[in-house]
């Protein structure tokens, strides 16, 4: 976040030109959102899905109408096309919304339908499927004792770090660590001995290249699999920083060589995700 008073700076443009909708949640959001994308990416490279939808109409009229040229942008980007319906009316009409939907969404992950199920599915979606089948990374940080002998963690599964004075509990689990609720895939080999450069120059043409992390946050969906043909430009993993979701698209057509996070896991800035040859 060094470049947080930039985005602040940003701010002022982003909620101008996008009809001054008022900043209470979760429009205050979009607008960030869209600061975030313009510091990051370039000034209107990169349209918030939450700001595009509301300069486009689909959460109703704003107070001013938005700039043109953001409206055809986010018209272009997102592929919707600038609307006068009432959200009402648009929800009515989406077969993917409702309680028949949600009910759908239980019914696939062999959820009971209850009152609450069916309220939690119809707002949250697919996270709130995953929370309800207790696959949600809940992100709550405590301090939990070992397990005793007839439990399914050792001591030796369970141990606390110290980092500058900071201590940390850890737990080896199926081959990650969790520090503080968050997930980390690891590999431990003998040795000291730095890995191989790879060869340079043009002879290469079978090598995988490296899918990076453009920011830190989590991996909040993994949308291929080892051994899939991919096109350039199509979805590979979804992130979520800042409750953005921010997916990562192949720069290439190829194959993907291999995967290297899962759902949940926390990731750095430039961190390897998958590799495609």
């Amino acid at each position: 976040m060094d470049r947080f008073g930039e985005m602040i700076h940003a701010m002022g443009d982003v909620v101008r030109k996008g009809g001054f909708g008022t900043s209470v949640t979760p429009v205050s959001q979009f607008y960030f959102q869209q600061a975030f994308n313009n510091v990051l990416f370039g000034p209107w490279k990169k349209i918030a899905e939450g700001y595009g939808k509301m300069v486009l109409g689909y959460y109703g009229k704003t107070p001013v109408e938005p700039d043109p040229e953001v409206v055809r942008i986010a018209s272009e980007e997102l592929g919707l096309k600038p609307t006068d319906v009432t959200p009402l009316e648009l929800d009515d009409a989406n077969p993917k919304k409702g309680l028949k939907a949600a009910a759908v969404m239980l019914d696939e992950a062999g959820i009971e339908k209850t009152d609450e199920n069916l309220f939690i599915a119809a707002t949250c979606k697919e996270k709130g499927v995953t929370f309800l089948k207790g696959e949600a990374k809940l992100m709550i940080r405590k301090n939990e004792p070992p397990a005793s002998a007839s439990g399914t963690s050792s001591d030796a599964d369970v141990f606390t770090v110290d980092v500058n004075g900071t201590s940390y509990v850890v737990q080896k689990e199926d081959g990650a660590l969790v520090v503080d609720g968050n997930r980390y895939q690891i590999s431990v080999s003998e040795g000291g001995d730095a890995p191989a450069a790879a060869p340079s120059g043009g002879g290469g043409g079978g090598e995988a290249e490296e899918i990076t992390a453009p920011m830190p946050g989590s991996v909040f969906k993994v949308v291929c699999k080892e051994g899939d043909s991919v096109a350039e430009g199509d979805q590979l993993v979804i992130l979520e920083a800042m409750k953005m979701e921010v997916p990562v698209k192949a720069p290439k057509a190829g194959t993907v060589a291999s995967l290297l996070v899962a759902p949940g896991d926390a990731i750095t800035s430039g961190q390897v995700l998958l590799k495609i040859s």
